[in-house]
């Protein structure tokens, strides 16, 4: 199975991103992220409002690893008065003051001069993809939104439109069921699959490679993360996890529905 999902504008990402929001926001995260790195994942993700974006070029700078053979994806956050997107992009600066279209014209721009690889959007619902769109000579390549089990059912909307255009989903808090709201209607169905997937495996399984293969199979990047090494070790493996049926892929996605809970 291929570890890269492709974008509409040609690049590609690998399926899974360290992620440097949750535990890491606000924080230095030189080590969590070189960690990552010396571990096998070469996607991070951050962002301008986590305000650990030199920690993570720090800690890219300490890995030795070239800039070729890593994926960076970032977010914008609000601009300071007279400060352009360019600027913004160019030095990390924290805050966006723009209306959504035109922040976009100006993010074409960025991707036009060559500054950006691929650009994309955070935190969009469809009403949101609707005013971008509508003026969008470039489309958004990715979305990264809140996404798992307990609120597929209310995102289904905007995964369908990010599937219209061609735009990649990708998720944080995918691990949330289990993460922050173990003891729900999930939890049963990932066992259930779990125990199939080791005795077709013949190797351990964890509930959550079980989430993630989820997410994966539905077409969603995956962003996580961890300061155990151990555990970053068995998300990259979850793409050696055999695939989940057709049917324990619409068991969680039912069991899901029956409970609404966001984390973010």
């Amino acid at each position: 199975m291929a570890s890269f999902i492709r974008l509409n504008d040609g690049n590609q990402l690998p399926w899974i991103a360290f992620g440097t929001g949750s535990a890491l926001y606000g924080h230095d995260a030189t080590e969590s992220v070189r960690r990552a790195l010396d571990n096998g994942f070469t996607h991070i993700d951050t962002a301008q409002r986590y305000g650990n974006e030199e920690s993570v070029g720090r800690a890219i700078k300490l890995s030795g690893k070239s800039r070729e053979e890593l994926y960076v994806t970032t977010k914008l956050g609000k601009l300071e008065p007279g400060e352009t997107v360019r600027d913004a992009l160019l030095t990390s600066l924290t805050k966006l003051n723009l209306e959504l279209r035109q922040v976009w014209k100006e993010m074409e721009e960025v991707r036009k001069e060559g500054l950006a690889r691929s650009i994309g959007v955070s935190n969009f619902y469809v009403e949101h993809l609707e005013e971008v769109l509508s003026v969008a000579t470039i489309i958004p390549a990715v979305n990264q939104i809140e996404l798992h089990a307990y609120v597929w059912k209310s995102m289904k909307p905007t995964i369908a439109l990010d599937k219209e255009h061609d735009i990649v989903t990708s998720s944080y808090g995918g691990l949330s069921p289990i993460v922050r709201f173990s003891g729900g209607p999930v939890d049963a169905a990932i066992n259930q699959i779990r125990t199939r997937l080791e005795q077709t495996r013949g190797a351990p399984v964890s509930e959550g490679q079980v989430l993630m293969k989820w997410l994966k199979q539905n077409g969603v990047l995956v962003v996580t993360t961890s300061s155990n090494a151990e555990r970053i070790r068995e998300y990259l493996d979850t793409i050696n996890v055999p695939d989940l049926t057709e049917e324990e892929m619409k068991l969680i996605e039912a069991r899901g529905a029956e409970l609404h809970r966001k984390a973010f």
